[in-house]
Protein backbone atom coordinates (compact mmCIF):
# COMPACT_ATOMS: atom_id res chain seq x y z
CA UNK A 1 0.00 0.00 0.00
CA UNK A 2 1.41 3.59 -1.24
CA UNK A 3 1.49 5.79 1.96
CA UNK A 4 -1.13 9.22 1.79
CA UNK A 5 2.30 11.22 1.68
CA UNK A 6 3.63 9.68 -1.15
CA UNK A 7 0.57 9.12 -3.12
CA UNK A 8 -0.09 13.38 -2.79
CA UNK A 9 3.41 14.02 -3.52
CA UNK A 10 2.82 11.87 -6.78
CA UNK A 11 -0.49 13.49 -7.56
CA UNK A 12 1.09 16.86 -7.38
CA UNK A 13 4.27 15.69 -9.49
CA UNK A 14 1.87 14.77 -12.25
CA UNK A 15 -0.49 18.16 -11.87
CA UNK A 16 2.02 20.44 -12.77
CA UNK A 17 4.17 17.92 -14.97
CA UNK A 18 0.78 18.01 -16.66
CA UNK A 19 0.61 21.59 -16.48
CA UNK A 20 3.95 21.91 -18.01
CA UNK A 21 3.76 19.22 -20.33
CA UNK A 22 0.27 21.81 -21.56
CA UNK A 23 2.50 24.98 -21.99
CA UNK A 24 5.55 23.57 -23.80
CA UNK A 25 3.01 22.16 -26.44
CA UNK A 26 1.54 25.30 -26.87
CA UNK A 27 3.86 28.04 -26.38
CA UNK A 28 7.12 25.92 -27.97
CA UNK A 29 5.70 26.88 -31.51
CA UNK A 30 5.19 30.48 -30.51
CA UNK A 31 8.70 31.12 -29.24
CA UNK A 32 10.19 29.20 -32.21
CA UNK A 33 8.50 31.68 -34.31
CA UNK A 34 9.33 34.87 -32.45
CA UNK A 35 12.68 33.62 -32.34
CA UNK A 36 12.73 33.32 -36.24
CA UNK A 37 11.37 36.90 -36.84
CA UNK A 38 14.97 38.15 -35.47
CA UNK A 39 16.99 35.60 -37.91
CA UNK A 40 19.13 37.70 -40.41
CA UNK A 41 19.20 34.52 -43.12
CA UNK A 42 16.09 34.73 -45.29
CA UNK A 43 16.01 30.95 -44.64
CA UNK A 44 14.50 29.69 -41.72
CA UNK A 45 16.77 27.36 -40.10
CA UNK A 46 18.10 26.67 -36.89
CA UNK A 47 20.31 27.40 -34.73
CA UNK A 48 20.32 30.60 -35.62
CA UNK A 49 23.50 31.89 -36.71
CA UNK A 50 22.92 35.89 -37.11
CA UNK A 51 20.24 37.75 -35.29
CA UNK A 52 18.72 41.10 -36.66
CA UNK A 53 15.12 43.29 -36.62
CA UNK A 54 15.53 43.42 -40.88
CA UNK A 55 12.79 41.37 -41.92
CA UNK A 56 10.40 43.92 -39.29
CA UNK A 57 11.33 46.56 -41.76
CA UNK A 58 10.55 44.96 -45.06
CA UNK A 59 7.44 43.79 -43.41
CA UNK A 60 6.85 47.41 -42.69
CA UNK A 61 7.88 48.63 -46.07
CA UNK A 62 5.95 46.17 -47.86
CA UNK A 63 2.90 47.83 -50.40
CA UNK A 64 1.12 44.63 -49.76
CA UNK A 65 1.23 44.63 -46.01
CA UNK A 66 -0.83 47.92 -45.27
CA UNK A 67 -3.89 47.25 -47.47
CA UNK A 68 -3.91 43.83 -45.78
CA UNK A 69 -3.95 45.28 -42.78
CA UNK A 70 -6.57 47.85 -43.52
CA UNK A 71 -8.58 45.31 -44.91
CA UNK A 72 -8.37 42.67 -41.54
CA UNK A 73 -9.12 45.61 -39.03
CA UNK A 74 -12.21 46.45 -40.99
CA UNK A 75 -13.11 43.02 -41.60
CA UNK A 76 -12.79 42.00 -37.70
CA UNK A 77 -14.69 45.05 -36.39
CA UNK A 78 -17.81 44.89 -38.13
CA UNK A 79 -18.18 41.37 -37.99
CA UNK A 80 -17.14 41.98 -34.22
CA UNK A 81 -19.94 44.52 -34.27
CA UNK A 82 -22.37 42.40 -36.03
CA UNK A 83 -21.63 39.40 -34.15
CA UNK A 84 -21.45 40.73 -31.04
CA UNK A 85 -24.85 42.44 -30.75
CA UNK A 86 -26.67 39.07 -32.45
CA UNK A 87 -24.88 37.20 -30.11
CA UNK A 88 -26.53 39.45 -26.52
CA UNK A 89 -29.70 39.29 -28.20
CA UNK A 90 -29.01 35.66 -28.98
CA UNK A 91 -28.29 34.80 -25.71
CA UNK A 92 -30.74 36.71 -23.56
CA UNK A 93 -33.29 35.01 -25.69
CA UNK A 94 -31.52 31.78 -24.76
CA UNK A 95 -31.38 31.86 -21.19
CA UNK A 96 -34.17 34.11 -20.56
CA UNK A 97 -37.23 33.47 -22.75
CA UNK A 98 -40.01 31.05 -22.58
CA UNK A 99 -40.86 30.28 -26.48
CA UNK A 100 -42.40 27.82 -28.70
CA UNK A 101 -39.54 25.87 -31.05
CA UNK A 102 -37.19 27.38 -28.31
CA UNK A 103 -35.15 23.88 -28.31
CA UNK A 104 -35.09 24.09 -32.13
CA UNK A 105 -33.41 27.97 -31.43
CA UNK A 106 -30.36 26.45 -29.18
CA UNK A 107 -29.67 23.92 -31.63
CA UNK A 108 -29.69 25.94 -34.59
CA UNK A 109 -27.20 28.21 -32.69
CA UNK A 110 -24.72 25.81 -32.29
CA UNK A 111 -25.23 24.46 -36.19
CA UNK A 112 -22.35 26.97 -37.50
CA UNK A 113 -20.09 25.47 -34.61
CA UNK A 114 -20.30 21.91 -36.16
CA UNK A 115 -19.05 23.18 -39.60
CA UNK A 116 -15.58 22.62 -40.36
CA UNK A 117 -14.30 26.74 -41.71
CA UNK A 118 -13.22 25.66 -45.01
CA UNK A 119 -17.12 23.74 -45.69
CA UNK A 120 -18.68 26.47 -44.20
CA UNK A 121 -16.30 28.72 -46.41
CA UNK A 122 -17.14 26.88 -49.57
CA UNK A 123 -21.27 26.27 -49.03
CA UNK A 124 -20.92 30.17 -48.59
CA UNK A 125 -19.50 30.66 -51.78
CA UNK A 126 -21.36 28.90 -53.71
CA UNK A 127 -24.57 30.41 -52.23
CA UNK A 128 -23.36 34.16 -53.03
CA UNK A 129 -22.34 32.76 -56.75
CA UNK A 130 -25.96 31.85 -57.39
CA UNK A 131 -26.99 35.30 -55.48
CA UNK A 132 -24.12 37.16 -57.55
CA UNK A 133 -25.46 35.58 -60.92
CA UNK A 134 -28.77 36.66 -59.85
CA UNK A 135 -28.39 40.56 -58.91
CA UNK A 136 -24.63 41.07 -60.37
CA UNK A 137 -22.26 41.18 -57.57
CA UNK A 138 -19.38 39.44 -57.38
CA UNK A 139 -17.64 38.54 -53.92
CA UNK A 140 -16.12 41.46 -52.02
CA UNK A 141 -15.01 42.21 -48.45
CA UNK A 142 -18.56 42.60 -47.20
CA UNK A 143 -19.45 39.17 -48.32
CA UNK A 144 -16.74 37.90 -46.34
CA UNK A 145 -18.35 40.51 -43.49
CA UNK A 146 -21.45 38.13 -43.68
CA UNK A 147 -19.34 34.95 -43.45
CA UNK A 148 -17.53 35.76 -40.35
CA UNK A 149 -20.53 36.93 -39.03
CA UNK A 150 -22.31 33.49 -39.47
CA UNK A 151 -18.99 31.70 -38.42
CA UNK A 152 -18.01 33.87 -35.22
CA UNK A 153 -21.75 34.46 -33.76
CA UNK A 154 -22.23 31.41 -32.01
CA UNK A 155 -19.01 31.83 -30.40
CA UNK A 156 -19.89 34.89 -29.02
CA UNK A 157 -23.72 34.22 -28.05
CA UNK A 158 -21.99 30.86 -25.95
CA UNK A 159 -19.91 33.36 -24.25
CA UNK A 160 -22.39 35.87 -23.17
CA UNK A 161 -25.36 32.99 -22.21
CA UNK A 162 -22.62 31.78 -19.35
CA UNK A 163 -22.85 35.87 -18.21
CA UNK A 164 -26.75 36.31 -18.62
CA UNK A 165 -27.22 32.76 -17.14
CA UNK A 166 -25.15 34.19 -13.76
CA UNK A 167 -27.01 37.47 -12.74
CA UNK A 168 -29.84 37.81 -10.26
CA UNK A 169 -32.74 38.76 -12.45
CA UNK A 170 -34.71 40.07 -9.49
CA UNK A 171 -32.57 42.89 -10.39
CA UNK A 172 -34.69 43.57 -13.59
CA UNK A 173 -37.91 42.74 -11.70
CA UNK A 174 -37.25 45.96 -9.27
CA UNK A 175 -36.40 47.84 -11.75
CA UNK A 176 -39.69 47.36 -13.83
CA UNK A 177 -41.64 47.74 -10.83
CA UNK A 178 -40.35 50.97 -10.16
CA UNK A 179 -41.53 52.01 -13.48
CA UNK A 180 -38.44 51.69 -15.49
CA UNK A 181 -39.46 50.60 -19.21
CA UNK A 182 -37.92 47.62 -20.82
CA UNK A 183 -35.29 49.72 -23.06
CA UNK A 184 -34.59 51.38 -19.81
CA UNK A 185 -33.94 47.84 -17.54
CA UNK A 186 -31.66 46.77 -20.71
CA UNK A 187 -29.70 49.83 -20.40
CA UNK A 188 -29.42 50.79 -16.94
CA UNK A 189 -29.84 46.93 -15.06
CA UNK A 190 -29.04 44.18 -17.89
CA UNK A 191 -26.30 45.44 -20.17
CA UNK A 192 -23.52 46.86 -17.08
CA UNK A 193 -24.08 42.96 -15.17
CA UNK A 194 -23.54 41.33 -18.49
CA UNK A 195 -20.51 43.78 -19.81
CA UNK A 196 -17.93 41.75 -18.88
CA UNK A 197 -19.11 38.96 -20.66
CA UNK A 198 -20.29 41.06 -23.67
CA UNK A 199 -16.72 42.29 -23.59
CA UNK A 200 -14.98 39.34 -23.31
CA UNK A 201 -17.31 37.48 -25.82
CA UNK A 202 -16.41 40.93 -28.48
CA UNK A 203 -12.18 40.43 -27.84
CA UNK A 204 -13.14 36.76 -28.74
CA UNK A 205 -14.85 37.53 -31.90
CA UNK A 206 -12.34 40.07 -33.13
CA UNK A 207 -9.59 37.80 -32.76
CA UNK A 208 -11.66 34.54 -34.33
CA UNK A 209 -12.39 37.16 -37.10
CA UNK A 210 -8.75 38.73 -37.67
CA UNK A 211 -7.06 35.25 -37.76
CA UNK A 212 -9.44 33.55 -40.15
CA UNK A 213 -8.24 32.40 -43.39
CA UNK A 214 -10.81 29.88 -44.95
CA UNK A 215 -13.68 31.69 -44.85
CA UNK A 216 -11.77 35.24 -46.48
CA UNK A 217 -10.45 32.99 -48.96
CA UNK A 218 -13.41 31.58 -49.95
CA UNK A 219 -15.58 34.77 -49.69
CA UNK A 220 -13.36 37.78 -49.70
CA UNK A 221 -12.44 38.18 -53.91
CA UNK A 222 -9.94 40.33 -54.63
CA UNK A 223 -9.96 41.92 -51.37
CA UNK A 224 -6.42 40.65 -49.98
CA UNK A 225 -6.42 40.63 -45.45
CA UNK A 226 -3.33 39.19 -43.46
CA UNK A 227 -4.00 35.28 -43.64
CA UNK A 228 -4.14 35.92 -47.23
CA UNK A 229 -1.25 37.82 -47.58
CA UNK A 230 0.94 35.04 -45.60
CA UNK A 231 -1.00 32.87 -47.74
CA UNK A 232 0.24 33.83 -51.00
CA UNK A 233 3.34 35.09 -49.77
CA UNK A 234 4.51 31.06 -48.51
CA UNK A 235 2.97 29.77 -51.99
CA UNK A 236 6.28 30.98 -53.30
CA UNK A 237 8.53 30.54 -50.36
CA UNK A 238 9.10 30.59 -46.60
CA UNK A 239 10.56 33.87 -45.20
CA UNK A 240 11.10 35.39 -41.69
CA UNK A 241 8.73 38.47 -43.14
CA UNK A 242 6.16 36.09 -42.21
CA UNK A 243 7.41 35.25 -38.75
CA UNK A 244 7.86 38.54 -38.03
CA UNK A 245 4.09 39.35 -39.63
CA UNK A 246 2.60 36.69 -37.00
CA UNK A 247 5.06 38.36 -33.63
CA UNK A 248 3.14 41.89 -34.53
CA UNK A 249 -0.07 40.54 -34.36
CA UNK A 250 0.51 38.29 -31.38
CA UNK A 251 1.64 40.83 -28.74
CA UNK A 252 -1.89 43.29 -29.65
CA UNK A 253 -3.75 39.76 -29.53
CA UNK A 254 -1.84 38.90 -25.94
CA UNK A 255 -2.80 42.59 -24.31
CA UNK A 256 -6.53 41.94 -25.70
CA UNK A 257 -6.57 38.88 -24.13
CA UNK A 258 -5.26 40.49 -20.77
CA UNK A 259 -7.28 43.34 -20.74
CA UNK A 260 -10.63 40.62 -21.23
CA UNK A 261 -9.34 38.89 -18.14
CA UNK A 262 -9.02 41.98 -16.09
CA UNK A 263 -12.83 42.66 -16.77
CA UNK A 264 -13.18 39.08 -15.70
CA UNK A 265 -11.96 39.33 -12.73
CA UNK A 266 -13.28 42.44 -11.81
CA UNK A 267 -16.97 41.08 -12.50
CA UNK A 268 -16.28 38.46 -10.34
CA UNK A 269 -14.99 40.26 -7.91
CA UNK A 270 -18.25 42.19 -7.63
CA UNK A 271 -20.47 38.96 -7.70
CA UNK A 272 -18.87 38.16 -4.35
CA UNK A 273 -19.25 41.28 -2.85
CA UNK A 274 -22.92 41.30 -3.89
CA UNK A 275 -23.37 37.68 -2.45
CA UNK A 276 -21.71 38.70 0.52
CA UNK A 277 -23.55 41.87 1.52
CA UNK A 278 -26.55 39.37 0.49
Amino acid sequence: MIPHSLEGKLANVLLYGSVFAVLLFFYTPIATLILFSFSESRFLSFPIEDFSVRWYGELFNSKDFWPALKNSALLASVSTLFATALGTGGAIAWVRWKFRFQRSFQALSFAPLLFPQLLLGVVMLLWFSVLGNMFEFSPALWTAVIGHVVYITPFALVIIAVQVHGFDDTLEDAARDAGATPVQVFREVTLPLIWPGVFSAAIFAFLLSWGNFYVTYSLAGTARTLPTFVFSGIAVGSSPVYPALATVTFVPALILIGIADVFRRRSAARRAVSATDG
